[in-house]
């Protein structure tokens, strides 16, 4: 048989972030990396960004060489600084730093992520941005071309960006995540606005400015991939600037981390999340600090053949930020839902529905990260992983699974 048919498609994202930046195209930028390797990247991504590339072996040359370049028709008026705080401690990239302003050349300084809160204070902006290296061209060319044209920004006139509240869009389908989540980040400084689903953060991206999403995975109608791809689409056909988006998941196999960032996700994180980690992802996905951090929350490893219990207060507590009215609320929230939760698990199983089964047992999964249920989690996490893997084994793990929630 012969048959035609006829097909509208948009074109490819992929080619339209290749092209360098309009504001970047033709200009000078001073670098500064002393790691020989990482400097030939940079300059490359730089070239990339159709910027001319001038580098230099010290801080002090770089200034000597702005100034001079300054009182000439060849002025640069940006520079990119790879540092550490061993090679270039703050206090002095600093004053290097106003000296380069008031020569009206703006400064992107990459330094390494675990140093990252170390350099925040030393970047007096808005002439200057900090940025964890190595970094991706996506988004160096997103902070260039900042700082050389500035997004519009709903802070007071004036308020300086390292001290403003992050705007940060929550997506989750599960209401007690989401509101673990939004809680952590609101006791934290940040502004949130949160929502249940994809099609409501695609909305909510194209009537609100954010600095940040952090995005469900799976999710009933358009999951966290489709939306963001939806985004990026939104994105490329204003020529806007790439949102920052990172994807919350309970439960991710390689590959599935892979087709994440091949979306548009521009991170992932597993859930449980703690203050901490939400700080860091908020920091270095933004430039933005968060205050009031909690101390970094370490699993309980245990030895072989423990039992793992039904209920545990104390691991609930922790995983709420040690916020018992939160802890409390969760838990309630995940009792409540485990009936429905069963019930829609065992209607998938008898059809034999594949991706439902997949989709009821994730969502159950990650609801169970946020609570102080170790046995009911490390079913869900048994069962899903061998219902992705197509595992003879997972009708077995199905049956653990549903023993746990009785």
């Amino acid at each position: 048989s012969e048959f035609w048919i006829s097909l509208n498609l948009p074109k490819t994202r992929d080619d339209v972030e290749d092209l360098p930046s309009a504001p970047l195209l033709g200009r000078r930028v001073a670098v500064l990396e002393n790691h020989e390797l990482a400097r030939q990247a940079l300059q490359h991504q730089l070239e990339d960004c159709g910027l001319e590339v001038t580098p230099f072996n010290t801080l002090e040359s770089l200034t000597n060489g702005i100034t001079s370049a300054h009182q000439t028709d060849q002025a640069i008026d940006l520079a990119v600084l790879g540092v550490t705080a061993n090679d270039i401690p703050p206090e002095r990239l600093n004053q290097h730093l106003w000296d380069l302003e008031h020569l009206g050349c703006k400064v992107l300084v990459l330094c390494p992520t675990t140093e990252q809160m170390l350099f925040n204070q030393s970047v007096p902006n808005p002439n200057s941005q900090l940025q964890a290296k190595p970094a991706c061209t996506r988004k160096l060319r997103r902070s260039l071309a900042d700082l050389i044209s500035p997004r519009p920004s709903r802070s007071e006139p004036g308020e300086p960006l390292s001290s403003r509240a992050p705007r940060v869009l929550c997506v989750d389908d599960n209401p007690a995540n989401l509101l673990l989540v939004q809680t952590l980040l609101e006791d934290m400084g940040a502004k949130v606005q949160a929502v249940e689903s994809g099609y409501a953060a695609i909305d909510a991206v194209k009537q609100e400015t954010f600095d940040l999403v952090l995005m469900d995975v799976q999710m009933p109608g358009m999951d966290g991939r489709q939306s963001t791809e939806a985004i990026r689409q939104w994105e490329s056909e204003r020529h806007g600037t790439p949102l920052p988006v990172v994807a919350l998941t309970a439960h991710a196999m390689a590959n599935e981390k892979r087709a994440l960032l091949q979306s548009g996700m521009d991170d992932y994180l597993t859930k449980p999340i703690s203050e901490r980690q939400l700080a860091q992802v908020v920091l270095k996905w933004t430039g933005l600090a968060l205050r009031n951090q909690g101390p970094e929350r370490l699993p309980e490893g245990l030895g072989p053949g423990v039992q793992l219990l039904v209920l545990d207060h104390e691991e609930g507590l922790r995983l709420a930020a040690n916020k018992a009215d939160l802890a409390a609320d969760m838990l309630a929230m995940l009792l409540a839902s485990l009936e429905a939760d069963r019930l829609a698990i065992t209607v998938a199983r008898e059809a034999n529905d594949n991706h439902a089964l997949i989709e009821r047992v994730h969502r159950l999964h990650g609801a169970t990260r946020y609570c102080g249920v170790p046995q009911l989690r490390a079913a869900c996490q048994r069962a899903e992983t061998l219902l992705k893997q197509d595992d003879a084994k997972a009708m077995a793990a199905l049956d653990e699974l549903d023993m746990a929630i009785a």
